[in-house]
């Protein structure tokens, strides 16, 4: 099965999840992105980067982390019974939307520029938007504490 069907199907899995409402910790916040992150960077490691690349590789990263806070943002954070919760609302699934249409433009953008697909890996976009994302959570999740 290809990569990207399994990450396509784990993201929907998280969004579903989240839309219904979890239980968030520091773990569950911070884990995901961060072990997606090191994937992406894992995949980097032979990959020859040019000055091109390296410029679409960080901007791509500084608008995902971007519209990841924006995301994070929309979320709602809540006790619940002491403990505290997240859901997604109809704003995230908006952002979500603008974020994939985003991406997939400066994808699309890089892709013209010459910037080879392995010298943006899917991993690192996603987990550096989800690392986005937990930052206004956490920092909610901080101001509860």
């Amino acid at each position: 099965m290809p990569t990207w069907v399994l990450i396509t199907v784990g993201v929907v899995a998280v969004v579903a999840k989240r839309f219904h409402g979890e239980r968030v910790n520091a773990r569950d916040l911070a884990g995901p992105p961060v072990v997606l992150v090191g994937l992406g960077v894992y995949a980097l490691r032979e990959v020859h980067l040019t000055a091109v690349d390296w410029t679409w590789l960080v901007t791509g990263s500084v608008v995902g982390l971007g519209l990841g806070v924006a995301r994070g943002a929309t979320v709602r954070v809540f006790t619940r019974d002491g403990v505290p919760w997240q859901r997604y609302t109809p704003w995230t699934l908006l952002v979500w939307a603008g974020s994939f249409a985003v991406s997939v433009a400066l994808g699309l953008a890089a892709a013209s520029a010459g910037t080879p697909a392995d010298a943006r890996p899917l991993t690192l976009s996603i987990g550096i938007g989800l690392l986005g994302e937990a930052i206004p959570i956490g920092v909610r999740l901080l101001k509860t504490a």
